[in-house]
Protein backbone atom coordinates (compact mmCIF):
# COMPACT_ATOMS: atom_id res chain seq x y z
CA UNK A 1 0.00 0.00 0.00
CA UNK A 2 0.94 3.56 -0.56
CA UNK A 3 1.22 6.68 1.46
CA UNK A 4 2.54 10.20 1.58
CA UNK A 5 3.33 12.52 4.39
CA UNK A 6 4.03 16.20 3.93
CA UNK A 7 7.74 17.21 5.38
CA UNK A 8 10.08 20.22 4.75
CA UNK A 9 13.68 21.12 4.84
CA UNK A 10 15.44 23.99 5.71
CA UNK A 11 18.01 25.47 2.45
CA UNK A 12 19.39 28.52 3.67
CA UNK A 13 16.68 29.92 5.95
CA UNK A 14 13.80 28.96 3.60
CA UNK A 15 12.29 25.64 3.95
CA UNK A 16 11.02 23.65 1.13
CA UNK A 17 8.38 21.68 1.28
CA UNK A 18 9.14 17.49 1.12
CA UNK A 19 6.74 14.88 0.45
CA UNK A 20 7.82 11.52 2.23
CA UNK A 21 6.08 8.61 0.33
CA UNK A 22 6.11 5.08 1.51
CA UNK A 23 5.56 1.75 -0.51
CA UNK A 24 4.61 -1.42 1.29
CA UNK A 25 4.81 -4.65 -0.49
CA UNK A 26 4.96 -8.01 -0.20
CA UNK A 27 8.06 -9.53 -1.54
CA UNK A 28 11.96 -9.86 -0.36
CA UNK A 29 11.84 -8.44 3.25
CA UNK A 30 14.27 -4.87 2.64
CA UNK A 31 13.84 -1.20 3.67
CA UNK A 32 15.32 0.94 0.95
CA UNK A 33 15.33 4.92 0.94
CA UNK A 34 15.82 6.72 -2.36
CA UNK A 35 15.59 10.68 -2.86
CA UNK A 36 19.21 12.20 -3.53
CA UNK A 37 19.72 11.79 0.52
CA UNK A 38 22.50 13.08 2.97
CA UNK A 39 24.02 10.22 5.17
CA UNK A 40 22.03 11.43 8.18
CA UNK A 41 19.32 10.99 6.23
CA UNK A 42 19.68 7.19 5.26
CA UNK A 43 20.20 6.46 9.02
CA UNK A 44 16.92 7.32 9.29
CA UNK A 45 16.21 3.63 8.28
CA UNK A 46 17.57 2.13 11.68
CA UNK A 47 16.33 5.04 14.02
CA UNK A 48 12.38 4.56 12.64
CA UNK A 49 12.52 0.33 12.90
CA UNK A 50 13.99 0.37 16.54
CA UNK A 51 11.77 3.50 17.32
CA UNK A 52 8.83 1.65 16.06
CA UNK A 53 9.57 -1.78 17.69
CA UNK A 54 10.05 -0.12 21.14
CA UNK A 55 7.19 1.60 20.74
CA UNK A 56 4.74 -2.11 20.22
CA UNK A 57 4.58 -1.21 16.61
CA UNK A 58 7.08 -3.14 14.65
CA UNK A 59 7.50 -3.26 11.16
CA UNK A 60 6.01 -6.16 9.01
CA UNK A 61 8.76 -8.18 7.46
CA UNK A 62 7.53 -6.90 4.20
CA UNK A 63 9.37 -5.02 1.25
CA UNK A 64 9.29 -1.10 2.48
CA UNK A 65 10.33 1.19 -0.07
CA UNK A 66 10.72 4.84 0.97
CA UNK A 67 10.96 8.47 -1.40
CA UNK A 68 11.85 11.63 -0.07
CA UNK A 69 10.05 14.13 -3.13
CA UNK A 70 11.47 15.82 -5.23
CA UNK A 71 14.27 13.56 -5.82
CA UNK A 72 16.65 16.36 -7.69
CA UNK A 73 16.86 18.27 -4.28
CA UNK A 74 19.89 16.67 -1.43
CA UNK A 75 18.04 16.17 1.72
CA UNK A 76 19.73 16.91 4.91
CA UNK A 77 19.13 16.51 8.85
CA UNK A 78 17.36 14.63 10.96
CA UNK A 79 13.71 16.24 10.84
CA UNK A 80 12.69 12.94 8.18
CA UNK A 81 12.61 10.87 10.95
CA UNK A 82 9.18 11.09 12.54
CA UNK A 83 7.41 11.90 8.88
CA UNK A 84 9.23 8.38 7.55
CA UNK A 85 7.88 6.44 10.47
CA UNK A 86 4.41 7.91 9.97
CA UNK A 87 4.09 7.10 6.53
CA UNK A 88 5.55 4.05 6.54
CA UNK A 89 2.54 3.00 9.60
CA UNK A 90 -0.12 4.42 6.73
CA UNK A 91 1.40 2.51 4.10
CA UNK A 92 1.35 -0.98 6.45
CA UNK A 93 -2.29 0.05 7.11
CA UNK A 94 -1.92 0.92 10.89
CA UNK A 95 -3.09 4.44 10.39
CA UNK A 96 -5.44 6.12 8.44
CA UNK A 97 -4.95 8.25 5.61
CA UNK A 98 -7.44 10.80 5.75
CA UNK A 99 -5.84 13.15 7.80
CA UNK A 100 -2.16 13.39 6.66
CA UNK A 101 -3.39 15.72 3.85
CA UNK A 102 -3.78 18.57 6.42
CA UNK A 103 -0.54 17.71 8.46
CA UNK A 104 3.05 18.95 8.40
CA UNK A 105 5.53 16.60 10.52
CA UNK A 106 8.95 16.96 11.06
CA UNK A 107 10.92 15.48 14.08
CA UNK A 108 13.94 13.51 14.96
CA UNK A 109 13.70 10.27 16.46
CA UNK A 110 15.42 8.31 19.52
CA UNK A 111 15.67 4.39 19.72
CA UNK A 112 12.89 4.76 22.07
CA UNK A 113 10.72 6.18 20.09
CA UNK A 114 10.98 9.99 21.77
CA UNK A 115 10.80 12.93 19.29
CA UNK A 116 13.96 15.67 20.02
CA UNK A 117 14.10 18.64 18.69
CA UNK A 118 15.45 20.00 15.87
CA UNK A 119 17.00 23.22 14.09
CA UNK A 120 15.22 25.23 11.68
CA UNK A 121 11.14 24.63 13.25
CA UNK A 122 10.48 28.81 12.37
CA UNK A 123 10.87 28.55 8.94
CA UNK A 124 9.34 25.37 8.08
CA UNK A 125 6.20 26.94 9.75
CA UNK A 126 6.13 29.77 7.49
CA UNK A 127 6.75 26.96 4.55
CA UNK A 128 4.06 24.90 6.39
CA UNK A 129 1.52 27.98 6.41
CA UNK A 130 2.21 29.34 2.98
CA UNK A 131 1.75 25.79 1.53
CA UNK A 132 -1.71 25.28 2.89
CA UNK A 133 -1.32 22.94 5.48
CA UNK A 134 -3.69 23.28 8.73
CA UNK A 135 -1.38 21.82 11.22
CA UNK A 136 2.12 21.25 11.99
CA UNK A 137 3.70 18.04 14.47
CA UNK A 138 6.73 19.42 15.87
CA UNK A 139 8.49 18.39 18.73
CA UNK A 140 7.34 19.64 21.79
CA UNK A 141 10.65 21.59 22.82
CA UNK A 142 10.24 23.29 19.30
CA UNK A 143 6.17 24.01 19.88
CA UNK A 144 6.37 27.80 21.18
CA UNK A 145 9.21 28.56 18.20
CA UNK A 146 6.97 26.76 15.92
CA UNK A 147 3.81 29.45 17.46
CA UNK A 148 5.14 32.53 16.87
CA UNK A 149 3.30 32.39 12.76
CA UNK A 150 0.19 33.10 12.97
CA UNK A 151 -2.62 31.39 10.64
CA UNK A 152 -1.55 27.41 11.57
CA UNK A 153 -2.31 25.50 14.63
CA UNK A 154 1.32 23.98 15.85
CA UNK A 155 1.11 21.07 17.77
CA UNK A 156 4.10 19.77 20.13
CA UNK A 157 4.51 15.92 20.57
CA UNK A 158 6.93 14.04 22.82
CA UNK A 159 6.90 10.66 21.33
CA UNK A 160 6.19 8.73 18.15
CA UNK A 161 2.79 7.03 20.16
CA UNK A 162 1.61 10.95 21.06
CA UNK A 163 1.40 11.34 16.94
CA UNK A 164 0.00 7.97 16.89
CA UNK A 165 -2.99 7.99 19.12
CA UNK A 166 -3.32 11.36 18.08
CA UNK A 167 -3.52 10.07 14.36
CA UNK A 168 -6.31 7.40 15.58
CA UNK A 169 -8.58 9.97 17.16
CA UNK A 170 -7.29 8.33 20.97
CA UNK A 171 -5.48 11.85 21.58
CA UNK A 172 -6.29 15.39 21.76
CA UNK A 173 -3.08 17.42 21.37
CA UNK A 174 -3.81 21.06 22.19
CA UNK A 175 -2.41 23.49 19.87
CA UNK A 176 0.74 25.53 21.02
CA UNK A 177 -0.16 29.25 21.48
CA UNK A 178 1.71 32.70 22.32
CA UNK A 179 1.34 36.39 23.03
CA UNK A 180 3.60 38.48 20.31
CA UNK A 181 2.84 41.28 22.35
CA UNK A 182 4.10 40.09 25.59
CA UNK A 183 7.03 38.94 24.12
CA UNK A 184 7.84 41.90 22.39
CA UNK A 185 6.99 43.67 25.39
CA UNK A 186 11.41 43.05 26.52
CA UNK A 187 12.51 46.46 24.84
CA UNK A 188 16.33 46.18 23.18
CA UNK A 189 17.46 48.62 25.56
CA UNK A 190 16.81 46.69 28.63
CA UNK A 191 20.06 44.61 29.99
CA UNK A 192 22.32 46.20 27.82
CA UNK A 193 25.19 48.24 29.17
CA UNK A 194 24.42 52.33 29.72
CA UNK A 195 26.32 54.92 27.85
CA UNK A 196 26.15 56.70 31.19
CA UNK A 197 29.06 54.86 32.53
CA UNK A 198 31.58 55.63 29.98
CA UNK A 199 33.20 58.83 31.05
CA UNK A 200 34.30 61.43 28.75
CA UNK A 201 35.00 60.43 24.85
CA UNK A 202 32.11 62.87 23.68
CA UNK A 203 33.71 62.59 20.35
CA UNK A 204 33.13 58.71 19.84
CA UNK A 205 29.92 58.69 21.95
CA UNK A 206 28.80 61.47 18.64
CA UNK A 207 30.06 59.00 15.99
CA UNK A 208 27.87 56.23 17.90
CA UNK A 209 24.61 58.22 17.88
CA UNK A 210 25.37 59.41 13.91
CA UNK A 211 26.02 55.55 13.42
CA UNK A 212 22.72 54.41 15.01
CA UNK A 213 20.40 56.87 13.84
CA UNK A 214 21.61 56.26 9.80
CA UNK A 215 22.29 52.63 10.45
CA UNK A 216 26.41 53.56 9.19
CA UNK A 217 29.67 51.60 9.98
CA UNK A 218 32.24 52.54 12.23
CA UNK A 219 35.10 52.27 13.53
CA UNK A 220 37.02 53.18 16.46
CA UNK A 221 40.58 53.89 16.36
CA UNK A 222 42.55 54.43 19.68
CA UNK A 223 45.23 53.29 22.46
CA UNK A 224 44.88 50.55 24.57
CA UNK A 225 42.11 50.79 27.92
CA UNK A 226 40.95 54.16 25.91
CA UNK A 227 37.35 52.64 25.86
CA UNK A 228 37.19 51.54 22.37
CA UNK A 229 35.27 47.82 23.42
CA UNK A 230 33.42 49.29 26.23
CA UNK A 231 31.58 51.92 24.02
CA UNK A 232 30.87 49.29 21.52
CA UNK A 233 29.07 47.22 23.88
CA UNK A 234 26.31 49.71 25.19
CA UNK A 235 25.60 50.78 20.82
CA UNK A 236 22.75 48.24 21.11
CA UNK A 237 21.07 49.63 24.25
CA UNK A 238 20.43 52.78 22.15
CA UNK A 239 19.44 51.24 18.77
CA UNK A 240 15.21 51.22 18.69
CA UNK A 241 12.93 48.55 19.52
CA UNK A 242 12.97 45.51 17.06
CA UNK A 243 9.85 45.55 15.39
CA UNK A 244 7.99 41.74 15.17
CA UNK A 245 9.05 41.86 11.44
CA UNK A 246 12.50 42.39 12.49
CA UNK A 247 12.61 40.11 15.60
CA UNK A 248 10.91 37.36 13.17
CA UNK A 249 13.75 37.78 10.35
CA UNK A 250 16.89 37.50 12.79
CA UNK A 251 14.56 34.45 14.88
CA UNK A 252 14.66 32.78 11.58
CA UNK A 253 18.14 33.00 11.37
CA UNK A 254 18.96 31.56 15.00
CA UNK A 255 16.26 29.00 14.27
CA UNK A 256 18.21 27.86 11.37
CA UNK A 257 21.70 28.23 13.71
CA UNK A 258 20.06 26.11 16.59
CA UNK A 259 20.44 28.80 18.96
CA UNK A 260 17.15 28.92 20.36
CA UNK A 261 15.63 27.31 22.62
CA UNK A 262 12.25 26.82 24.52
CA UNK A 263 12.76 29.66 26.68
CA UNK A 264 14.03 31.85 24.18
CA UNK A 265 12.02 30.73 21.27
CA UNK A 266 12.01 34.37 19.46
CA UNK A 267 14.85 37.01 19.55
CA UNK A 268 13.48 40.19 21.27
CA UNK A 269 16.43 42.03 21.32
CA UNK A 270 19.49 43.55 19.12
CA UNK A 271 21.69 41.02 18.64
CA UNK A 272 25.49 41.97 19.59
CA UNK A 273 28.36 39.36 17.95
CA UNK A 274 31.50 39.66 18.96
CA UNK A 275 33.44 36.68 17.29
CA UNK A 276 37.05 36.66 18.50
CA UNK A 277 40.00 37.50 15.79
CA UNK A 278 40.69 33.94 15.43
CA UNK A 279 37.56 32.91 13.38
CA UNK A 280 37.77 31.30 10.01
CA UNK A 281 36.05 32.69 6.87
CA UNK A 282 33.38 30.49 6.92
CA UNK A 283 32.43 31.17 10.60
CA UNK A 284 32.52 34.75 9.74
CA UNK A 285 30.53 34.53 6.53
CA UNK A 286 28.81 31.54 6.63
CA UNK A 287 28.90 28.24 4.62
CA UNK A 288 31.08 24.84 5.64
CA UNK A 289 30.32 21.38 4.27
CA UNK A 290 26.36 21.66 5.21
CA UNK A 291 25.92 25.41 5.16
CA UNK A 292 25.17 27.41 7.65
CA UNK A 293 24.57 31.23 8.71
CA UNK A 294 27.74 32.96 9.83
CA UNK A 295 28.52 36.00 11.90
CA UNK A 296 27.97 38.39 9.43
CA UNK A 297 23.89 36.72 9.62
CA UNK A 298 23.80 36.42 13.47
CA UNK A 299 24.07 39.85 13.32
CA UNK A 300 21.34 40.89 11.59
CA UNK A 301 19.27 44.20 12.80
CA UNK A 302 21.97 44.50 15.13
CA UNK A 303 25.67 45.25 15.68
CA UNK A 304 28.88 43.06 14.28
CA UNK A 305 31.46 44.29 16.50
CA UNK A 306 35.59 43.08 15.38
CA UNK A 307 37.77 44.28 18.55
CA UNK A 308 41.31 44.17 17.45
CA UNK A 309 40.38 44.55 13.97
CA UNK A 310 43.71 44.58 12.16
CA UNK A 311 44.19 41.18 14.05
CA UNK A 312 41.73 39.06 11.93
CA UNK A 313 43.05 36.93 9.24
CA UNK A 314 43.36 39.28 5.57
CA UNK A 315 41.11 36.53 3.66
CA UNK A 316 37.94 37.13 6.72
CA UNK A 317 38.52 40.97 6.14
CA UNK A 318 38.19 40.59 2.78
CA UNK A 319 35.38 38.46 2.24
CA UNK A 320 33.15 41.90 4.47
CA UNK A 321 33.29 43.44 0.85
CA UNK A 322 30.50 41.90 -0.35
CA UNK A 323 28.10 41.95 2.79
CA UNK A 324 28.90 45.88 3.52
CA UNK A 325 27.84 47.02 0.14
CA UNK A 326 24.97 44.29 -0.75
CA UNK A 327 23.33 43.51 2.54
CA UNK A 328 23.55 39.45 1.83
CA UNK A 329 25.41 36.51 1.69
CA UNK A 330 25.49 33.98 -1.02
CA UNK A 331 27.23 30.56 -0.30
CA UNK A 332 27.14 28.89 -3.21
CA UNK A 333 27.68 24.86 -3.79
CA UNK A 334 27.80 22.26 -6.47
CA UNK A 335 24.24 20.78 -5.55
CA UNK A 336 22.82 24.37 -4.37
CA UNK A 337 23.18 28.14 -3.88
CA UNK A 338 22.11 29.47 0.03
CA UNK A 339 21.60 33.16 0.33
CA UNK A 340 21.71 34.58 3.81
CA UNK A 341 20.59 37.94 5.53
CA UNK A 342 23.53 40.43 6.37
CA UNK A 343 21.85 43.88 7.08
CA UNK A 344 23.91 44.00 9.86
CA UNK A 345 25.93 47.45 11.52
CA UNK A 346 29.61 46.85 11.44
CA UNK A 347 31.69 48.26 14.24
CA UNK A 348 35.68 47.53 14.47
CA UNK A 349 37.70 48.92 17.02
CA UNK A 350 41.96 48.60 16.48
CA UNK A 351 44.94 50.44 17.76
CA UNK A 352 47.14 52.97 15.99
CA UNK A 353 49.91 50.78 15.74
CA UNK A 354 51.55 47.41 16.85
CA UNK A 355 52.17 48.96 20.33
CA UNK A 356 48.74 50.85 20.32
CA UNK A 357 50.50 54.10 21.64
CA UNK A 358 51.09 56.08 18.61
CA UNK A 359 51.00 59.00 17.85
CA UNK A 360 52.63 59.57 21.73
CA UNK A 361 56.23 58.91 20.72
CA UNK A 362 57.13 58.54 24.20
CA UNK A 363 55.44 55.71 24.49
CA UNK A 364 55.52 54.69 20.96
CA UNK A 365 58.71 52.70 19.80
CA UNK A 366 57.02 51.60 16.10
CA UNK A 367 58.68 52.39 13.79
CA UNK A 368 57.04 54.57 10.60
CA UNK A 369 57.25 51.34 8.48
CA UNK A 370 55.74 49.22 10.94
CA UNK A 371 52.71 51.78 11.50
CA UNK A 372 52.06 51.52 7.41
CA UNK A 373 52.35 48.11 7.13
CA UNK A 374 49.68 47.03 10.50
CA UNK A 375 47.17 50.12 8.72
CA UNK A 376 47.70 48.50 5.73
CA UNK A 377 46.08 45.09 6.78
CA UNK A 378 42.59 47.14 6.46
CA UNK A 379 42.86 47.38 2.46
CA UNK A 380 41.31 50.76 0.99
CA UNK A 381 38.19 48.90 -0.51
CA UNK A 382 37.35 48.11 3.14
CA UNK A 383 37.91 51.36 4.82
CA UNK A 384 35.54 52.93 1.89
CA UNK A 385 32.60 50.80 3.10
CA UNK A 386 33.56 52.42 6.78
CA UNK A 387 31.50 55.73 6.95
CA UNK A 388 32.73 56.82 10.06
CA UNK A 389 36.03 56.56 11.77
CA UNK A 390 37.22 58.73 14.94
CA UNK A 391 40.18 58.42 16.91
CA UNK A 392 39.05 57.24 20.75
CA UNK A 393 42.30 59.46 22.96
CA UNK A 394 42.83 58.10 26.57
CA UNK A 395 40.88 59.94 28.96
CA UNK A 396 42.05 62.50 31.30
CA UNK A 397 42.39 61.73 35.14
CA UNK A 398 40.10 64.69 36.38
CA UNK A 399 36.87 63.60 33.62
CA UNK A 400 37.73 59.83 34.81
CA UNK A 401 37.70 60.12 38.88
CA UNK A 402 35.11 63.83 38.32
CA UNK A 403 31.60 63.30 40.10
CA UNK A 404 30.25 64.71 36.51
CA UNK A 405 26.95 63.11 35.34
CA UNK A 406 27.31 61.25 32.22
CA UNK A 407 24.37 61.28 29.47
CA UNK A 408 22.29 57.67 29.44
CA UNK A 409 21.51 55.06 26.95
CA UNK A 410 17.94 55.88 26.88
CA UNK A 411 18.46 60.07 26.89
CA UNK A 412 20.52 59.25 23.56
CA UNK A 413 18.06 56.67 22.22
CA UNK A 414 14.90 59.17 22.18
CA UNK A 415 17.39 61.63 19.97
CA UNK A 416 17.94 57.98 18.03
CA UNK A 417 14.48 57.34 17.26
CA UNK A 418 13.58 60.79 16.34
CA UNK A 419 15.97 60.36 13.59
CA UNK A 420 14.81 57.03 12.73
CA UNK A 421 10.74 58.26 12.24
CA UNK A 422 12.14 60.72 9.82
CA UNK A 423 13.56 58.13 7.64
CA UNK A 424 11.11 56.12 7.78
CA UNK A 425 8.48 58.74 7.02
CA UNK A 426 10.69 59.93 3.94
CA UNK A 427 11.02 56.20 2.55
CA UNK A 428 7.77 55.17 2.97
CA UNK A 429 6.73 52.42 0.82
CA UNK A 430 10.06 52.50 -1.32
CA UNK A 431 11.81 49.65 1.21
CA UNK A 432 14.52 51.97 2.98
CA UNK A 433 14.66 52.04 6.39
CA UNK A 434 17.33 54.44 7.61
CA UNK A 435 19.88 56.59 5.15
CA UNK A 436 22.42 53.58 4.80
CA UNK A 437 20.57 52.12 2.31
CA UNK A 438 20.21 54.61 0.16
CA UNK A 439 21.03 53.86 -3.43
CA UNK A 440 22.89 56.49 -5.92
CA UNK A 441 19.12 57.40 -8.00
CA UNK A 442 17.96 57.74 -4.10
CA UNK A 443 21.06 59.82 -2.92
CA UNK A 444 20.52 62.28 -6.25
CA UNK A 445 16.61 62.67 -4.68
CA UNK A 446 16.73 63.19 -0.52
CA UNK A 447 21.07 64.48 -0.50
CA UNK A 448 20.60 67.21 -2.91
CA UNK A 449 23.52 70.17 -2.04
CA UNK A 450 23.40 74.03 -2.18
CA UNK A 451 25.87 75.92 -3.94
CA UNK A 452 27.76 76.51 -1.14
CA UNK A 453 27.60 72.94 -0.14
CA UNK A 454 28.92 71.62 -3.45
CA UNK A 455 31.88 74.16 -3.35
CA UNK A 456 32.40 72.22 -0.14
CA UNK A 457 32.19 68.57 -1.25
CA UNK A 458 34.69 69.65 -4.58
CA UNK A 459 37.23 70.78 -2.30
CA UNK A 460 36.99 68.19 -0.21
CA UNK A 461 36.62 65.39 -3.23
CA UNK A 462 39.90 66.44 -4.32
CA UNK A 463 41.91 66.76 -0.96
CA UNK A 464 41.01 63.43 0.48
CA UNK A 465 41.06 61.71 -2.98
CA UNK A 466 37.81 60.41 -2.49
CA UNK A 467 36.04 57.48 -4.63
CA UNK A 468 33.01 57.87 -5.63
CA UNK A 469 31.87 55.38 -3.23
CA UNK A 470 33.39 57.11 -0.20
CA UNK A 471 31.60 60.47 -1.83
CA UNK A 472 27.92 58.99 -1.78
CA UNK A 473 28.65 57.66 1.94
CA UNK A 474 29.81 61.00 3.18
CA UNK A 475 26.18 62.28 1.73
CA UNK A 476 24.50 60.18 3.56
CA UNK A 477 26.41 60.46 6.74
CA UNK A 478 25.30 64.36 6.50
CA UNK A 479 22.06 63.17 5.13
CA UNK A 480 21.63 61.59 8.95
CA UNK A 481 23.22 64.34 10.84
CA UNK A 482 20.71 66.49 9.52
CA UNK A 483 18.13 64.54 10.30
CA UNK A 484 19.70 64.34 13.99
CA UNK A 485 18.88 68.11 13.58
CA UNK A 486 15.84 68.15 12.39
CA UNK A 487 16.45 69.92 9.01
CA UNK A 488 15.31 69.12 5.61
CA UNK A 489 18.23 70.76 3.88
CA UNK A 490 21.75 69.07 4.08
CA UNK A 491 23.92 72.44 5.34
CA UNK A 492 27.44 72.81 4.86
CA UNK A 493 28.13 72.23 8.67
CA UNK A 494 26.50 68.70 8.46
CA UNK A 495 28.71 67.98 5.00
CA UNK A 496 32.13 69.76 7.33
CA UNK A 497 31.26 67.08 10.36
CA UNK A 498 30.66 64.12 7.78
CA UNK A 499 33.96 64.87 6.43
CA UNK A 500 35.53 64.96 10.00
CA UNK A 501 34.85 61.23 10.39
CA UNK A 502 35.81 60.36 7.10
CA UNK A 503 39.25 59.09 7.70
CA UNK A 504 41.37 57.69 10.10
CA UNK A 505 44.31 59.95 9.21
Amino acid sequence: MYSSVKSASVYGIEARIISVEADVSDGLPLFNMVGYLASEVKEARDRVKTALKNSNFALKPKHITVNLSPADIRKAGTAFDLPIAIACLAASEFLPDEQLNKLLIVGELGLDGKVNRINGVLPICIAAKEEGCEFVIVPKENAREGAVVSGIKVLGVSHILDVIEYLLGIRKIEAESCSIEGILSNSCGKNFEDFKDISGQTTAKRAAEIAVSGQHNLILSGPPGSGKTMLAKRIPGIMPDMTFEESLEISRIYSVAGLLNEDEFLVTRRPFRSPHHTCTTTSLIGGGVTPRPGEVSLAVNGVLFLDEFPEFGRDAIEALRQPLEDRKVTVSRLSASYTYPAGFMLVASMNPCPCGHYPDRKRCNCTDNQIRQYQRRISQPILDRIDLCVHVNEIPYNELTGKRENESSAKIRSRVMKARELQLKRYKGMNIHFNSQLGSKQIEEFCRLGAEEKTLMEKAFKKYSLSARGYHRVLKVARTIADMDASDEIKTGHLSEALCFRSLE
